[in-house]
């Protein structure tokens, strides 16, 4: 199977999948590592990883259309079958999702539904809430609203920062998401 990772930022979670790639715990290649900023160091991490790194950026495009347009074409010259998301900060267009359905998969640092959105840690910090964790979730047309594939619960220290907090976050994240990315490749393949 053929994966592209659409990432924005760091992409701890996309070294994550990559190592888990490369030491065969994902039957997969990932063909393609897309960022929607020229200046990610996702980018640096793919290219330690001799993975293929292609980034464009919003505004260089007249709108959101011409964006996935030209992202469409992308993932099509790299005949992907399945999208990840690791930590890509963009909201799905329909264009994307009517091209693969139920083929984009998201990792959120949040027990959806509570949570979700750009600071999920952080709101559910703030919330004082016990316990929080992590969601991996096909994408629909809402904002972290399609449906769950796994969870991950994570106390939540009353002691603790949100520095803290986040730190135990990622490390469940780089956990679950190859565990859960392996099998959704082990199921689809058949």
């Amino acid at each position: 199977m053929r994966l592209a990772v659409l990432a924005s930022g760091n992409g701890s979670n996309f070294e994550a999948i990559a190592q888990a790639v490369k030491a065969g715990d994902i039957s997969a290649e990932i063909v393609l590592l897309f960022s929607d900023h020229r200046d990610a160091y996702v980018l640096e991490r793919a290219k330690n990883n001799n993975i293929p790194a292609e980034a464009f950026e919003l505004k260089e495009f007249e709108n959101k259309k011409a964006y996935e347009a030209a992202l469409l074409e992308l993932l099509a010259e790299h005949q992907v079958d399945l999208i990840v998301l690791a930590g890509y900060m963009r909201i799905i267009g329909e264009g994307l999702l009517e091209a693969y359905p139920n083929r984009i998969v998201n990792i959120h640092p949040a027990l959806l539904p509570n949570f979700p959105g750009l600071h999920g840690i952080k709101d559910a910090f703030e919330a004082k809430v016990t316990e929080t964790g992590v969601t991996v979730h096909y994408i629909d047309s809402g904002v972290d609203t399609g449906p769950i594939i796994a969870q991950e619960a994570v106390a939540v220290d009353s002691e603790e920062t949100l520095e803290q907090l986040e730190e135990k976050i990622h490390q469940v994240e780089h956990q679950l998401y190859p565990r859960v990315i392996a099998e959704i490749v082990k199921e689809t393949s058949k």
